[in-house]
């Protein structure tokens, strides 16, 4: 993996696999098969009853939880360049990120994981099955990238890391919706704090007027 070439080539896998279940996920919806059946799997069926004690539900928070652990750890990159920020708030969240940044991704992996795993025996039926797959191969491809970042020398493993996560941001839009939409807006609303800390920290302070 020293080439440009070969470093983008788990990535390519990766989109093109998200991108073939997305496209069934799409065949398989009410408005392309006009409630026909297509093959025994072309309606999308009522999901089933959750049991007495609500497992349905846990998991299904689990699952918006993971959108929060991947955006805190997406924030790492807003600070990234701040580490020698004059604001010493933005430098001492920048250094906390840093050390929990992996940390983060391999527990939003397996929280997401936890999550899907559920869902997939107990509502196999469901077609959003197929957009929270094509999430989980980007999320693994991202995960992937992270483990070898410091091992593999090469300029493009940074970039291909994160293009993917910019990337996983849609296709988990499409899968959780509201979610992932209130997590991009505080990712969002961190990044304009952050510059609004850093243009404070710059501003050269205004001397005392001296009284005679």
């Amino acid at each position: 993996m020293k080439t440009k070439k070969t470093i983008w080539i788990p990535a390519i896998l990766a989109v093109v696999a998200a991108l073939l279940l997305m496209a069934y996920y799409y065949y398989l919806s009410p408005s392309h098969s006009s409630g026909k059946p297509i093959g025994g799997a072309g309606v999308m069926r009522p999901p089933r009853e959750e049991g007495p004690e609500g497992g349905g539900k846990i998991f299904k928070t689990l699952g918006t939880i993971s959108v929060f652990l991947g955006a805190c750890s997406f924030s790492w990159f807003w600070f990234k360049r701040k580490l020698k920020s004059p604001s010493m708030l933005i430098r001492r969240t920048g250094k906390l990120l840093r050390s929990v940044h992996k940390l983060l991704g391999w527990a939003t992996l397996t929280v997401i994981a936890v999550h899907g795993i559920y869902f997939l025996f107990t509502k196999p039926e469901d077609n959003k099955i197929y957009t929270g797959l094509a999430g989980f191969v980007i999320l693994l491809v991202i995960a992937g990238y992270g483990f070898f970042i410091n091992k593999v020398r090469n300029k493009w493993m940074r970039t291909v890391h994160r293009s993917l996560g910019l990337l996983w941001v849609p296709v988990l839009l499409l899968h959780a919706g509201g979610s992932v939409i209130l997590a991009v807006i505080a990712s969002l609303a961190v990044w304009a704090l952050v510059r609004v800390l850093e243009r404070k920290g710059k501003e050269p302070l205004k001397p005392s007027s001296q009284h005679s």
